[in-house]
Formats: C-alpha cells, sequence, structure tokens
C-alpha cells in the first residue's frame, strides 16, 4: 500500500500572543490529497499545541514515503473512573429575575403553596412550600436537542440518557485569546470524536451582568464543520451563545451541530476547574416531550 508524508515550511500564531515557525517539517498524511486546512490541523494535533489561531504553511510538497507514526496531541482512552475524587459544578444558580440571554426575561421564582398557608391542610406543627416557577426555557445551564433548530428533529424526551450523561470530556482552553470567533484549530490538538467537547472562554465572569452580551466568544462555522466531521458527541460553551449573535444572523454552528444530532450546552461555568482531559460530563435535562431546549444541572466527575 502505497502512504505517502507532506513536507511544508509553517508559521503559528497563537490566540494569546506568540508564535511559533518550522521548517522542512514533514507530517504522515492519510492519502495523496489533502488541504492545507487540514494539513495545519494534524500538524497542531501532532504537537499538541494549544490556543493556536492561525497556521500559514509554505513549500508544501506531497512525498511518497513510508509513514514515521505522527502522534496526536491529549487524549483520554481510559474507561469511566470507579471512585472520582471530586465533583466539580458547571451550571450558574438561578435567582428570581436573573437575565441569562439579553432580550429573554428571567425567571419569576413565588410560592404556589406557602408554608404559612399550607398548616390548615395539615396536622399541628406540620407544614410544607411547594414552589412556582415561570421561565423561558433558555434559563441558566441549558442544552439545546436538535428539535430546537429543526422541526422534525428529536426532542428532549426523544435524545437517550447516554446524549447527555457520563460523557468522556475535552476541554479547548481559550481564555486570553484576542479574537472572539474560535476556530478548528482550537480543537485540533484533541480528541474529540464520541466526547462533550467543552469551550472554555471564561465569558462566565460575566454572568448575570450586561457585559454578558456584548462582544462575547464564539465557534466560527469552520468549527462546527470540523467538529462534525470529527465525530464529537456534544459541545458546550460558557459563553452567551455558541453562534456569534447577529440580528437576523444565520446561527451557522447551531445549524450544524444540530442537524448532525449533537447536542449544544450553552451558559457553562466553571470549566477552569476541569483538566484538558479525564473529566465525564453529567448534563441531562428533564425528559419532556415537545420541548427543544432546558434548564441543567451540569456537573463533572473528575478523577
Amino acid at each position: 500500500m502505497i502512504e505517502y508524508r507532506v513536507s511544508f515550511d509553517a508559521d503559528v500564531t497563537f490566540a494569546n500572543g506568540g508564535g511559533l515557525q518550522a521548517q522542512g517539517f514533514r507530517l504522515d498524511i492519510p492519502s495523496g490529497t489533502i488541504t492545507d486546512a487540514e494539513i495545519a490541523a494534524l500538524f497542531t494535533r501532532h504537537l499538541g499545541l494549544l490556543m493556536v489561531e492561525r497556521v500559514d504553511l509554505r513549500d508544501v510538497e506531497i512525498l511518497t514515503e513510508p509513514h514515521k507514526g505522527s502522534r496526536g496531541g491529549p487524549s483520554d482512552t481510559a474507561a469511566a473512573p470507579s471512585a472520582p475524587t471530586r465533583l466539580v459544578e458547571l451550571n450558574h444558580v438561578l435567582s428570581d429575575g436573573v437575565v441569562t440571554y439579553p432580550g429573554l426575561p428571567g425567571p419569576r421564582l413565588s410560592d404556589h403553596l406557602s408554608r404559612a398557608d399550607s398548616r390548615s391542610h395539615y396536622a399541628p406543627g406540620t407544614e410544607f412550600v411547594i414552589g412556582h416557577v415561570d421561565m423561558v426555557t433558555n434559563t441558566g445551564t441549558y442544552v439545546d436537542s436538535p428539535f430546537h433548530r429543526y422541526a422534525d428533529g428529536p426532542d428532549l424526551a426523544d435524545l437517550p440518557l447516554s446524549a447527555f450523561v457520563d460523557l468522556p470530556v475535552a476541554v479547548a482552553r481559550v481564555t486570553g485569546s484576542t479574537e472572539r470567533g474560535v476556530g478548528p484549530l482550537a480543537f485540533a490538538p484533541l480528541d474529540v470524536a464520541g466526547r462533550a467537547v467543552l469551550v472554555h472562554t471564561g465569558w462566565d465572569r460575566h454572568f448575570g451582568t450586561d457585559a454578558y452580551g456584548t462582544d462575547a466568544p464564539y465557534l466560527t462555522r469552520e468549527a462546527a464543520e470540523y467538529l462534525v466531521q470529527a465525530g464529537a458527541a456534544l459541545v458546550g460553551i460558557d459563553s452567551v451563545n455558541i453562534d456569534e449573535i447577529v440580528p437576523a444572523g444565520e446561527r451557522p454552528v447551531h445549524s450544524l451541530l444540530l442537524e448532525a444530532g449533537i447536542p449544544i450546552v450553552e451558559h457553562l461555568t466553571g470549566l477552569d476547574q476541569l483538566p484538558l482531559t479525564g473529566a465525564r460530563l453529567h448534563a441531562a435535562p428533564l425528559r419532556i416531550s415537545g420541548l427543544g431546549t432546558f434548564s441543567v444541572r451540569a456537573y463533572a466527575l473528575v478523577p
């Protein structure tokens, strides 16, 4: 069988500043036909480079050579930990009136039955409270099912628990980036197949303030295309939206991921407490028929 390698020069620009150069670098490739974007992703993964913003290639030459065993970046192939050492909360706390998404109302919390009123229903000394919550489904940390975007897609009740529960995690850490749009090179060093890919931007620090909805980080269309092709199981972000918020915009990331059956979790928090790999995500919503989105209590098991 014929095997191929590629030779090239590269200029790497990192999202948080600085750069790297390579001359005459050689890399195993799967076939004799490959794009510059695919070479850049393989190069980034081979070296395990994080926070890559751009890779510019020169003098690209396809070679007929035996493979040398190019390696990937950070990965976790171990089974689920039997005894996690800690639990990490990944969801925001909801309170009366707190706004999650600009333009949508915050939740309204009240008593359906107060403790005082309940006393007339029970024996002396016995009392209960039954709360009432009025909120839109896009409140707090929530999961989007394909039905959120597509009328014929599976809703929250249609998706199996395996879509949200006990998923191995791969964290793409892009804090400190000077670019709002997170591109595919941020994921190239990670093994994302079958994993919950969580994008740590640090934007959760603004949750509950006006700044949260202004100039927030997001994923690019190219990033979504990469994650679909690479087989991500779920994609989450600690920002106000996984797409760029543009009036009357297309929302390409929602469209591509949900069309591929990949659930989305938005408004995460606490991703700074997770390792790049090794944690496992749990983020199941209520099993409600006819809804595309609902709040979750997201958390991770960290060995």
